[in-house]
């Protein structure tokens, strides 16, 4: 991990969204940065300062209360996901006009999500492909992703956008397929199966502090691990490694019938990820370059 750049100053960083990854971030930066965590509850405010954090009050959907974030640090990472319907972003609208009340970030990262490519149909492609979200979630997150490079234009930061799959780690809630193997949920058959793709969640910590230091700017990049799995090939190695049974397996029409439109939407769009430019650029190695790896 990179030295601060002078031993009378930390270099100050404040994290939007200090959720599990967050808080994974935290622990790699240890006490040589200032860190400043926004939170819209106060409840939290003891487990960020035992992480190391300085807990700041303040509610991306009241643009009002973040008025004392503007200049606050040198580094961004905006972990916050979009609120939950429409097809804009009006949280990063109103994070991004209360940083440009002051000084700008030098560096703000934020993490997307590979959504915002729709179905590619099993293609395999770097970040150069054209983005083409099916579904209001990656509409949002496009919008977000075109707010922060005029952003980055306006203001001259080095922003990074991380486009991340699905993030997984056995000590994550809800981040092993476990819970879902118990239930005997099914998954699609071998003919209607799409590619899915995956990041342990400690990996992405690390791609996220990469990303402060290594990124070049106004630079898409997918943290991504090197596993190429069809989703039902994915739970049975879960469910071989965890000693469950395998889920059934059922058509594409059996599945519209049983499952909810949002779980339906998942198993919808097919894509296999090239993470070059996350090892290259951001000079990453990942600790679990397969689930194989991170699921045990």
């Amino acid at each position: 991990m990179p030295l601060p750049p002078s031993a009378s100053r930390r270099p100050r960083l404040l994290i939007i969204g200090c959720g599990d990854v967050g808080l994974r971030v935290l622990k790699l930066l240890g006490s040589r940065w200032q860190v400043f965590a926004l939170t819209s509850n106060p409840g939290r405010f003891a487990e960020l300062r035992e992480a190391g954090a300085v807990p700041l009050l303040g509610n991306l959907d009241e643009p009002a209360s973040l008025a004392r974030l503007a200049g606050l640090a040198e580094y961004v990472l905006h972990l916050a996901p979009p609120a939950s319907n429409g097809a804009e972003d009006r949280r990063t609208r109103h994070l991004l006009q209360a940083l440009a009340l002051r000084r700008a970030p030098q560096c703000l990262a934020y993490v997307s999500t590979t959504g915002v490519y729709g179905d590619c149909d099993g293609a395999r492609f770097d970040e150069t492909r054209a983005l083409a979200p099916a579904t209001e979630r990656g509409q949002r997150r496009v919008d977000a992703e075109q707010q922060i490079r005029l952003f980055a234009r306006r203001f001259g930061s080095r922003v990074s956008l991380l486009r991340v799959p699905g993030i997984y780690a056995p000590d994550r809630e809800g981040g092993h397929p476990r819970e879902r193997l118990q239930t005997g949920a099914p998954v699609l058959r071998r003919e209607d199966d799409v590619y899915t793709n995956h990041i342990h969640a400690d990996d992405l910590a690390r791609a996220c502090v990469a990303a402060l230091f290594h990124a070049l700017p106004q630079r898409a990049v997918h943290v991504s691990d090197d596993t190429e799995l069809l989703m039902g090939d994915y739970f049975d190695l879960a469910a071989d490694l965890c000693g469950l049974p395998r889920p059934p397996r059922i058509s594409r029409a059996e599945a519209a019938a049983q499952m909810s439109p949002v779980r339906l939407s998942f198993m919808s769009e097919s894509r296999r990820l090239l993470n070059t430019r996350l090892k290259r650029e951001l000079r990453l190695r990942l600790s679990y370059p397969t689930v194989r790896e991170g699921l045990v």
